[in-house]
Formats: structure tokens, sequence, C-alpha cells
């Protein structure tokens, strides 16, 4: 929840001009709502693609103040499913983020299934089993067919930069569960399908470890917060992301 739609303009603005059209990487921007149409008419979809933070998985209906994915088609290519603090604050459930999830493909519009464990679970020793629930309970009614067309954020809750006493993952940290989470997909949905599912990473991204995590096994792009606010910061990552793609 940043920035006025007039903020928005000028940060586009700014990516815009500081930002290469890249062959091989994707750039995605998640301005709030009421940023996203006008947004839409100024960007350069060859550049940079939008998503929305999140949306209501009924097409349409009597549900006052909420935007349904039917609404936003067109608008935005992606949209963020099961942010943590969708999940932590706003109570969503893993059928919401399910519900959500096949609205999204109904809609021609890519899910980004965010899962993630808090720092109590990992102490418990209950990481594979949230992340395996999250996971599988988010894809539940997604198909073989229609696996390609997600992608998946690993983005652990003690490791965001706005949770209280957070702490940066280790590229071993992150490692592990990326390998665990495409072991899941490919049990679920097969070897060769899962293998086209993008993982991310997210949580504390900066210009100074992006180049770390990017380096990971499995890790096929990030999924970046407070360090995408300031353009010149998430150019400078952007510009890493290359680096280790070349």
């Amino acid at each position: 929840m940043n920035f006025t739609v007039g903020e928005s303009s000028v940060y586009l603005h700014k990516l815009l001009q500081k930002t290469r059209q890249y062959r091989d990487i994707e750039v995605v921007v998640a301005p709030s709502l009421t940023a996203l149409q006008p947004l839409s008419l100024q960007t350069d979809r060859k550049k940079i693609r939008l998503a929305a933070q999140t949306a209501n998985p009924h097409d349409f209906g009597a549900y006052t103040g909420e935007v349904s994915f039917t609404q936003l088609r067109g608008i935005v290519d992606y949209c963020i499913i099961g942010h943590s603090e969708r999940r932590q604050l706003f109570h969503e459930s893993d059928k919401d983020i399910r519900a959500s999830v096949a609205a999204a493909l109904r809609n021609n519009i890519t899910p980004i299934l965010c899962i993630g464990e808090t720092e109590t679970e990992r102490t418990f020793g209950e990481t594979y089993d949230i992340l395996r629930d999250q996971l599988l309970g988010g894809l539940s009614e997604v198909s073989t067919e229609d696996i390609e067309k997600v992608v998946v954020a690993y983005e652990p809750v003690w490791a965001i930069s706005t949770t209280a006493d957070a702490r940066l993952a280790s590229p071993d940290d992150i490692a592990e569960v990326m390998q665990f989470a495409r072991r899941t997909l490919k049990d679920t949905y097969g070897r060769a399908t899962a293998e086209s599912v993008p993982l991310l990473y997210g949580g504390s991204v900066s210009p100074s470890n992006a180049g770390a995590y990017l380096t990971v096994p499995e890790v096929n792009g990030l999924l970046i917060g407070g360090a995408s606010l300031v353009a010149d910061q998430f150019v400078n990552i952007l510009e890493t992301a290359k680096k280790v793609k070349s």
C-alpha cells in the first residue's frame, strides 16, 4: 500500500526510462489497485508488465468493495495470490487461495502463488508440512495442462523485512526449499511439466544479495518488496539478473 496514482505514474516513468528491453528476463510490477488502470495505458508491455496484488475469486456479484479477476482482465498479466500478509492480516484461507488461483487462470491472468512458513513453524520443524499444504492446496484445482501457466514464489515469513526480528535466509536455506517445491510439483504433475513452472524467491531481497539468490539452483526469479519501491535499486537488481542469466 504505497504511492498515490500520481506517484505511481512518476515511478513507472522512471522505471521505463532506466529499464532496457530484456530478451530473456521478464519484469513485472504490482502497484496498488487504484493505479493499475492508468498505468496499464502508460506502460510499455515489451519492457514491463503489471500485476495485481490480490483479487476476489468471484467473477461478479454483491461483494461491495471487491475487485474480481474478470474486472482485471486486459489490465494485468499477473496477480499475486496468497501473499503472507494476505494470509496473516486478512485471514485468507487455503480455500480462498485455491479459488483465487482457479479464477486467475479462468480469466487468463497468471497467478503468482506465494508459500512460506513462519519462524514458529520453522522452529518446530513444520516447514515442509506447511509448504506442502500451501503448495498443493493452492494448486488443487489446477490441471496438468494449466500448471505451466502458474508461477510459485517462496517467501519465508521470518525473512521478510517488515517482520519483527527478520533475518536473511541463506542460499542453502533457499536451495533446500526450492528443491522440495520442485520435487513436490514433479510428484504431482510429472517431471517434464513441473520443470516449466517458474520458482521465485522473496524475502528481504536487495541489490546486495540478489545475485547470490539468483545463483541458487531452482531459483528462476525474485519477488521483490521494499527494494522495488526505489527505481534505481530495482534497476540494479534487474542488471544483476541479466549478468547472472548471461
